[in-house]
This record gives C-alpha cells, sequence and structure tokens, in this order.
C-alpha cells in the first residue's frame, strides 16, 4: 500500500516536472515568435518607408502598395493587406531605431503604441509595458485612462516641463502617486452611493486590478491595520510596500470630499510608521488620501511647503470621458506651461 502510494507521488512529481519544462518552453517559443515577428515588420517597414519616400498615399506608393499586397497575399497568405503593410510603414516611422525595439513586446502591443500620437508618452507607454509585462488589454486600458497625464499632473507641473526630455527614471514618490485613480474594474455606478467600507472590499476582491492602477512596484501588506496609542485603537484602511521607492504605503479611504482632519490623521498613521515601523534600508512610508471630491487649497494649506510624505488624490469608479479627464488633469495648463518653457 505505502509502495504504491509512493509511486503515485513520484508519478505525481515527475509529471508536473515535466508539465512544468513543456510550458515553459511554449512561453520562450512563443516569445521568440514575437519578437521575430516584431523585427521582421519593422524591417518590412523600412522597405515599403524607403521605396515609397514620405508619402505612401501618392500615386506611385499606392499602386507599389496593392502590388505588394497583391504579389505577398499569393505567396504567403493573409495578413499583408494594403493597410498592414501601411502599418508596417508607420511602425517603423515612429520607431525609427532597430536597437530600441522591445523584445517583450508584441505586434499587438506595438499595433496599441502606434495610437498613441505624442511621442514622449508613446515612449513612456512602451518602457512601462516592458517593466511591468502588461498584457494587450492592460495596455489598452493604461491608455483609455490616460495612465501617462495622470503621472505628470501628480507632479508638480514646472518641474515635469523641466525634466519631462530626461528619460533615466527616478526614484521619486512623485513618480509613482496619480492623481486622479480610475477604478472602473469596480463595477460600481455613477452616483451610486457606497460606504467607505464596501470600497475598500471592493478594492480587495479587485486586488489585482488594483495593484495594476497603483502602478509599479507594489506588493499587498494589510487591511485595517491596527495600531494603539494611549489606549486608543486606529485603523489604517489599506497598507502596501513598494519595493521601488523602499517603503511602506498606507492608503486611507475617504467617500465624501476632502478635509483637513483627513490629512492631519493621515500625516498621524505616516509618523507612526516612520517611527515604528521603518525597517534597515527603507525610506520615509507615504500616505495617501483617496477621495471622491478634494480641493487644492486644503491640501496647500495643511500640508507643509516641503511635504514629500502626504498625497492626496481623487478617484473614480467609472471610467471617465477624455473630456472629464483632460478637465480634471488640467491638461491645458500643462501644455501651455511646457510651450512657454521650450521657448525660452
Amino acid at each position: 500500500m505505502n509502495h504504491d502510494l509512493q509511486i503515485n507521488q513520484n508519478a505525481e512529481q515527475t509529471y508536473h516536472s515535466i508539465r512544468n519544462s513543456i510550458v515553459s518552453a511554449q512561453h520562450r517559443l512563443s516569445a521568440a515568435v514575437n519578437s521575430t515577428m516584431v523585427i521582421t515588420y519593422w524591417e518590412i517597414g523600412e522597405q515599403i518607408y524607403k521605396a515609397c519616400g514620405e508619402n505612401d498615399r501618392a500615386e506611385y506608393g499606392k499602386k507599389l502598395l496593392d502590388y505588394l499586397s497583391e504579389q505577398l497575399t499569393v505567396e504567403f497568405g493573409k495578413g499583408f493587406t494594403v493597410r498592414n503593410l501601411r502599418a508596417m510603414r508607420q511602425f517603423y516611422c515612429l520607431f525609427p531605431i532597430r536597437h530600441t525595439l522591445c523584445a517583450e513586446l508584441s505586434w499587438s502591443h506595438y499595433r496599441l503604441l502606434m495610437r498613441v500620437q505624442d511621442e514622449q508618452a508613446r515612449t513612456f507607454y512602451a518602457e512601462e509595458c516592458a517593466k511591468s509585462a502588461w498584457s494587450v488589454r492592460q495596455l489598452e486600458r493604461q491608455i483609455n485612462t490616460m495612465y501617462y497625464q495622470r503621472i505628470l499632473a501628480s507632479q508638480d507641473k514646472s518641474l515635469v516641463a523641466k525634466e519631462i526630455q530626461t528619460t533615466e527614471p527616478k526614484p521619486e514618490y512623485e513618480k509613482i502617486i496619480k492623481d486622479p485613480y480610475v477604478m472602473e474594474f469596480l463595477q460600481i455606478q455613477p452616483d451610486t452611493h457606497v460606504y467607505e467600507g464596501e470600497l475598500e472590499q471592493a478594492l480587495i476582491d479587485h486586488l489585482q486590478h488594483f495593484l495594476l492602477e497603483l502602478g509599479r512596484g507594489f506588493s499587498f501588506v494589510a487591511r485595517q491595520k491596527r495600531f494603539t496609542l494611549d489606549g486608543q485603537d486606529f485603523f489604517i484602511d489599506l497598507v502596501f510596500y513598494n519595493y521601488i521607492l523602499k517603503c511602506f504605503v498606507l492608503i486611507d479611504l475617504k467617500m465624501g470630499k476632502l478635509t483637513h482632519q483627513d490629512l492631519g490623521q493621515m500625516q498621524m498613521y505616516v509618523n507612526y510608521y516612520t517611527r515604528e515601523m521603518m525597517n534597515d534600508g527603507d525610506t520615509p512610508p507615504i500616505g495617501i488620501v483617496l477621495c471622491a471630491d478634494k480641493g487644492d487649497s486644503i491640501v496647500k494649506y495643511t500640508l507643509p511647503e516641503d511635504n514629500r510624505q502626504i498625497f492626496a488624490s481623487k478617484y473614480f469608479t467609472y471610467l471617465p470621458s477624455e473630456e472629464e479627464l483632460k478637465r480634471e488633469l488640467n491638461l491645458d495648463g500643462f501644455y501651455k506651461l511646457e510651450e512657454s518653457d521650450g521657448n525660452q
């Protein structure tokens, strides 16, 4: 009996070991195929660009694309329509330096990236997508929710305007914190009243999506983290750790409009973690008050001018329109500032 059990256990272990090898090989093969496809389409785009010149829609360019599409389709099958060939040419034009292509990104990733008009935003999405291993669907969500613009809006706009040309990432808190956060994955309808406890539970139920929205480097630590001061219990709604910043991130959820008491409470939480919970090698913790609405003046005059640890961010429980996001982020003011700095 024991002998049969041992054989079954060994067989099961052997099966899983072989299965892992096969799955690993499939992943490597898929990655190799994707990488080869991307390089091939880039090379095709380069050759079409050189043959067509600047305008592939001029008479010669259109005739050339028609001819290439017809010949390639006969020999290699579907996939070489005029539309796809134009996309390959555009791919080369937008990513002209071959060695900057990311092996981690598939052709489907690049087709999405090509829809992003702003070059700096496009580069940002490509780098973040590779670093965070976003799926095509995740990349599409981040583009649709203006992830890049929300990161920029979370920082001091004058500093961003000066630093936007630099590509070297800096481990600054402001590079991580976004405002607003878009949490449409909670599937809470607009104007639906929910309590803070319900919102917290919904975030826990959709933790994987919430981590994606938070950004790179976050890992979940605790919910309703309790600590006691002078016999009084306090509870921090959510606690995360960010391995890029090497610090704890404390999050408090507020359903109504932000008050100075909310910021003061978060300041206490951060002070407690700074003095009692930091480990060797950690940087000081940061606190984020996620609120349904906030006034910039409350934040400005409640927190010290040199504040680097307390942040207030608005959240949406639905996917806002592009116009709503632009108004929320005050992008027109940012772009005007960027243009004026560029003319100096």
